[in-house]
């Protein structure tokens, strides 16, 4: 029994080898690739639209919203990075219905770099919303005594991303394997309903965390459109 999709090993030579770790995540990054090329191809600005065009843009604004509420101004700008996130993590969840399939997220070297792929993704943002000097000067606010305490907690926040989902995920993975040793079919089938729905949870979870921490990378003092109204 496998529990972390490192383990399984389809071809290696010398130091190069590809896992399942691998393949599974360049599978996931296909089926979204053609999913999404498959739904936006034939996408109509007419007063009269397709059901399906009318769900997805339904979903679209209510992740909007969502990533409004968290605290980000220009939901747009992150909607790519952020639905990419929640996809990849919920999708790698939802194929454990498949025979033989051993999601992604349940090896830290995936999870590593989703927290790697955040952490990169503040300070771009940030200095795109408050410019250079602007995002540099958050390090030292209130007073410089601040900046390594300000850096420290970049670095531990990316840790805590990438190790709060990989256990969540491992621990998943590991009830469903010993109670498949020690218990009939029916126990493992309830928990492997649950970790479906735990996956999704920790796939929402991680992306709004990701959402807060773009929120305080992008926060500056400019009058918003809505404060200038109520002035």
């Amino acid at each position: 029994m496998h529990l972390s999709p490192d383990e399984i090993v389809f071809w290696q030579r010398g130091f190069f080898k590809i896992n399942a770790t691998l393949v599974f995540t360049w599978g996931i990054m296909a089926v979204m690739a053609v999913a999404s090329w498959l739904v936006t191809r034939r996408l109509s600005l007419d007063l009269r639209r397709a059901r399906w065009q009318n769900v997805l843009e339904s979903v679209v604004l209510a992740i909007e919203k969502q990533i409004r509420d968290v605290g980000l101004r220009n939901p747009d700008q992150h909607l790519g990075f952020l639905g990419t996130l929640f996809l990849f993590i919920a999708l790698s969840n939802l194929f454990t219905v498949i025979p033989g399939y051993k999601p992604p997220t349940a090896s830290l070297s995936t999870t590593a770099a989703l927290a790697l792929s955040v952490f990169a993704a503040v300070p771009c943002y940030g200095i795109s919303g408050q410019g250079l000097r602007g995002y540099l000067r958050s390090y030292i606010e209130p007073t410089v005594i601040m900046l390594p305490f300000n850096v420290i907690s970049d670095f531990s926040r990316t840790l805590a991303l990438a190790v709060r989902l990989f256990g969540n995920m491992m621990s998943g993975e590991m009830i469903v394997g010993i109670l498949l040793t020690i218990t009939p079919l029916l126990f493992p089938v309830v928990m492997t309903v649950l970790g479906l729905l735990t996956g999704m949870v920790q796939a929402y979870i991680f992306s709004i965390l990701a959402a807060v921490y773009l929120a305080a990378a992008t926060q500056t003092d400019a009058p918003t459109a809505e404060t200038e109204v109520r002035k």
